[in-house]
């Protein structure tokens, strides 16, 4: 089978590596230009799961666990509003997103730079149309290429993006930083992100309401000023970060679930069918269970139609709720001044247990098994 893949981001290079590991024919495609967004990735234990599917799950362990602290939500002061234990994160792993699609593109055929001018259903499959006017044909085309989706837009009924109301800064310090938990803090309208690599240095990101496209003259300026009197290590991270390394983005997500993932022979996957806010963590592992599933259901090509509706329906459902949920924590974590006043209170009151029940049942998925196994 010919699978023709349209992006290479961890989505596109995950479909990528388990379609040719099932052993059909891929060819990826991703613009000049692209590249790997050089801040940190969370991988939960669902997302682990995918990429053992997809061939490269050992491969990303062994770039190590982060230390098992505590971790939970503190305020601007350092109080804690509410604590986990340290296993609740046994099973993270935060790598530098660059290392994992290193990983990714070493398990998947080489990509091809071009850009993609059109993307076609035919008659027996899909055509990618290349702006140098060649065409190539496949049994299925992925859409793999992220929040402004062209074959999205052009294929599909598009509900468009929508901005959440806040921006993110993004930044891995240069250097080891000990810290003693991992966790978030949660002020009024802000909040701050430490997640801890193995190898030492430190993932952080910060947030802060704003109108869309907020301009500002200097990242790093901006976001030490907005955090420079909460506690440590907040500013030690902050001045441990190569200012030219933070990277700031609005914060989208679809404006509603599409109907369908799936067009003819056209699939969508990751951000391209479900873009989400990342206050759960889950963008990227969404990604990683869409890429291995859509290849367990169709790889062996016996039946591509019954195949890409039973990954429409399973992925939809999947995704939904998670989306949803994830804004819905969105909305809370940045409470303006009275309503943050009530959150808090609510947070002290409620049994951390149950947090770390619905996490753990989100990261519960499992891989299909390929159709050729359960057959």
């Amino acid at each position: 089978m010919r699978v023709g893949i349209v992006g290479a981001g961890i989505g596109g290079l995950a479909a990528a590596a388990a379609f040719t590991r099932a052993g059909a024919d891929v060819v990826a495609f991703d613009r000049p230009g692209a590249a790997p967004a050089g801040a940190g990735i969370s991988l939960f234990s669902n997302g682990l799961r995918a990429l053992d599917a997809a061939g490269v799950g050992e491969a990303v362990r062994a770039l190590g666990a982060p230390p098992e602290l505590p971790a939970g939500i503190r305020t601007p002061r350092g109080d804690w509003l509410t604590r986990t234990p340290p296993s609740s994160t046994a099973d993270l792993r935060v790598v530098h997103r660059g290392d994992l699609h290193a990983i990714l593109a070493a398990a998947a055929p080489a990509v091809r730079i071009e850009t993609v001018a059109e993307v076609r259903t035919t008659a027996d499959g899909a055509a990618v149309v290349l702006e140098s006017g060649q065409r190539h044909d496949f049994d299925i085309v992925v859409g793999a290429d992220g929040i402004g989706s062209r074959v999205r837009s052009t294929l599909f009924d598009d509900p468009g993006i929508r901005y959440a109301g806040y921006t993110a800064w993004r930044g891995v310090t240069s250097e080891p930083v000990q810290v003693a938990e991992v966790g978030e803090t949660w002020g009024r309208g802000e909040r701050f992100g430490v997640v801890p690599m193995a190898d030492g240095r430190v993932y952080w990101f910060a947030v802060a309401s704003a109108p869309p496209g907020w301009p500002v003259p200097n990242e790093s300026v901006e976001v030490t000023k907005r955090f420079a009197s909460w506690h440590p290590p907040i500013v030690e991270l902050l001045r441990a970060t190569d200012p030219r390394m933070i990277l700031r983005n609005d914060i989208l997500d679809l404006a509603h679930p599409l109907a369908t993932f799936v067009k003819d022979r056209v699939v969508l996957i990751g951000d391209a069918a479900h873009a989400m806010t990342p206050n759960l963590g889950q963008g990227g592992n969404q990604a990683l269970e869409d890429a291995v599933t859509l290849a367990a259901l169709v790889a062996d090509g016996a039946d591509l139609g019954a195949g890409l509706r039973r990954y429409d329906s399973i992925r939809r459902a999947r995704t939904a709720p998670i989306a949803r949920r994830s804004r819905h924590v969105g909305r809370i974590a940045q409470a303006g001044t009275v309503a943050a006043t009530l959150r808090n209170a609510l947070i002290r009151v409620t049994p951390a247990r149950s947090v770390v029940r619905a996490a753990e049942k989100m990261h519960a998925w499992q891989p299909p098994e390929p159709v050729s196994v359960r057959r």
